[in-house]
């Protein structure tokens, strides 16, 4: 592993994990520390990471683990409604059998653990849901629809969405992946952007916020880029 991919990680998997909070400042020092590399690539980790908003950097000050508030959760998750609508109905069109068979994999997995609910099975949801995601769009084969969701794809595992899910709402989250999967098979563009806004905005509904309350390690107005 590179060893800017290896300070990308150890930042990033703390911010999902908990052990950095939002508002939380890492240095470029403390990131290279952890890695055991040297800070220029400590550095550049950092710099992809406020490119992908999971940290605000400013060079030689190192970085602030984002907050975000309840508006912004929500219009993330309008916008990918928007985007990835779109990008199914282009993977139903140009995603190979090999992308295919993958996202059903990962698809068919997300619902054996949403049914058996093992030990630690919310963050491998988390990751599977991730992983189904990324890849459904690289099969959508559209450079500037990865840019444009660079950022909105990381955020269900930073602010948590799976915490929010009772085991109905996990169970309807894979069935809509299963059903995308059987729209792309089917080379249905129609079908696939219907069912991937119906499951973006289905979750954002499903995040299961108390009228008046605030959200799980929400501060008076952000909620605490918690990890997944």
């Amino acid at each position: 592993m590179r060893a800017v991919d290896k300070a990308y990680a150890v930042v990033r998997d703390g911010v999902i994990a908990g052990r950095f909070p939002p508002g939380n400042r890492i240095t470029e020092q403390e990131v290279a520390l952890a890695a055991g590399v040297s800070r220029t690539p400590a550095r550049e980790a950092l710099r992809r990471l406020h490119q992908e908003g999971v940290v605000d950097f400013t060079p030689n000050q190192g970085a602030v683990v984002t907050e975000w508030s309840r508006d912004d959760v929500e219009e993330i998750f309008e916008l990918r409604a928007l985007l990835e609508s779109h990008g199914a109905a282009r993977a139903a069109r140009l995603a190979t059998e090999a992308q295919v068979a993958e996202l059903k994999s990962l698809a068919e997995q997300q619902r054996a653990e949403s049914h058996e609910r093992r030990p630690g099975y919310l963050d491998r949801i988390g990751e599977i849901n991730s992983r189904f995601h990324h890849r459904l769009q690289e099969a959508a084969a559209s450079p500037r629809l990865k840019r444009a969701l660079t950022v909105l794809l990381e955020a269900p595992l930073v602010v948590k969405t799976f915490r929010k899910y009772t085991p109905e709402h996990l169970e309807r989250s894979a069935a809509h992946h299963l059903e995308i999967v059987q729209a792309i098979t089917a080379r249905d563009p129609d079908w696939a952007a219907s069912v991937m806004r119906s499951h973006i905005l289905a979750a954002m509904r499903s995040m299961n916020y108390q009228a008046g309350a605030a959200l799980p390690h929400e501060r008076p107005k952000a909620v605490r880029m918690v990890k997944p």
